[in-house]
């Protein structure tokens, strides 16, 4: 990968050594122009008559973040972030009394408060699969609770918020198709940065966001369900996009994934995420992951080797996210003395996401991105007490 190129492309580059790539990316040029364009458009002719001169554009997402993630077209909806995709999938789901949803030690906190008013509502029961020693989930207790029966999903997130783990999704997808569970991945940290392929990882609903490692604008979005379930799900709200009306009384929901998107929606964001998804798969996204995962592998290696200092990162395969504590020294005040620097990094608070009781209250989270450099990691590691 030509990194300085790469950086001439991202103007923030000249501002900041940005390493809070999980909260949300710099944009390359190519996403940062086509948002401003079609906004100067509308600007200038209206916002309907915008859409329509820009209709190519805004169809391009669909095939864009499909060949990414090697799906179909009509797999694919757009949202306004990953949490919305991600309700929308979930609560489209007809539980029913007794159901069980099995989950993760370190699941994202807006999940898990979905997974109680669901439990609540419903009946259903939302229980923990525990970790294997290294962090990740344990495959033979998954399979083991599947046995048991009664299992309506399965949901888990591919990257947690706030740990460098990648969780074996294509394991878990393995089991689910085995006992013909529903499996709901959230690849909000990992679509950007990994290469993952949907028909490998076996999943059947996908959630992303685009600000983060893929890069897009903020306010973005998409879910990926598989064609063959999009029937079997009702999203929790309709419009006259996701379905329609019958006159004068019924109406005929939408075939495609479509479904569980609204008429209206942030146009130069849709625009711009589909820009996105084509910069990340023409620079490959294998060769991306090798160079994220690569220059993490350094930025670790150097904590390590400051005294006083601990990196918090588990699981086998580690993934862009680093995070790490100094004895004595609060992350909050890391935080803002980095910033000083010129260096972005952000906090993150394990206890405020998942179920694991035993995980420390805060941390420094630094993540990486493909146009970052060694010198910037020395940079972070200079403002660090």
């Amino acid at each position: 990968m030509d990194i300085g190129k790469l950086r001439t492309d991202t103007p923030g580059c000249v501002r900041v050594a940005h390493l809070n790539n999980a909260g949300a990316a710099l944009p390359p040029r190519p996403v940062i122009d086509a948002v401003a364009e079609h906004f100067a458009l509308e600007n200038t002719i209206g916002g309907y008559e915008a859409a329509e001169l820009n209709a190519p554009a805004v169809e391009r997402f669909y095939d864009a973040v499909a060949r990414l993630i090697g799906a179909r077209a009509d797999e694919i909806a757009y949202a306004e972030n990953a949490t919305r995709a991600w309700d929308m999938a979930f609560y489209a789901i007809p539980f029913a009394v007794g159901d069980r949803i099995l989950t993760t030690t370190s699941e994202y906190s807006s999940n898990t408060i979905a997974y109680q008013q669901v439990a609540a509502a419903k009946g259903v029961s939302v229980e923990v699969v525990p970790d294997n020693a290294d962090g990740t989930l344990s495959l033979d207790a998954l399979e083991a609770e599947l046995a048991k029966g009664s299992v309506r999903l399965v949901s888990l997130n591919h990257i947690p918020t706030h740990n460098g783990l990648v969780n074996p999704a294509a394991d878990v997808g393995r089991l689910c198709r085995e006992h013909g569970v529903l499996y709901l991945l959230d690849a909000c940290q990992s679509v950007g940065q990994l290469a993952l392929d949907v028909g490998e990882i076996g999943c059947d609903m996908l959630s992303a966001t685009g600000r983060k490692f893929l890069r897009g604008p903020r306010g973005t979005g998409f879910l990926y369900v598989r064609r063959q379930i999009v029937p079997t799900l009702e999203p929790p709200f309709l419009d006259l996009h996701a379905a329609v009306w019958k006159a004068p009384d019924g109406f005929e929901t939408r075939q495609d994934a479509r479904r569980f998107e609204t008429w209206e929606r942030y146009v130069a964001g849709q625009i711009g995420l589909g820009v996105a998804a084509d910069y990340a798969a023409d620079l490959g996204i294998a060769e991306i992951e090798e160079h994220v995962t690569g220059l993490a592998a350094v930025l670790r290696r150097k904590l390590a080797a400051r005294p006083a200092t601990t990196v918090l990162d588990k699981g086998e395969r580690p993934s862009g996210i680093v995070t790490f504590t100094v004895d004595g020294h609060d992350p909050a005040a890391i935080k803002a003395a980095a910033r000083d620097r010129g260096v972005n990094v952000s906090v993150a608070n394990p206890r405020a996401h998942g179920y694991d009781p035993d995980t420390v209250p805060a941390a420094v989270r630094a993540s990486v991105h493909y146009y970052n450099t060694e010198e910037e990691l020395d940079l972070l590691l200079s403002a660090l007490p």
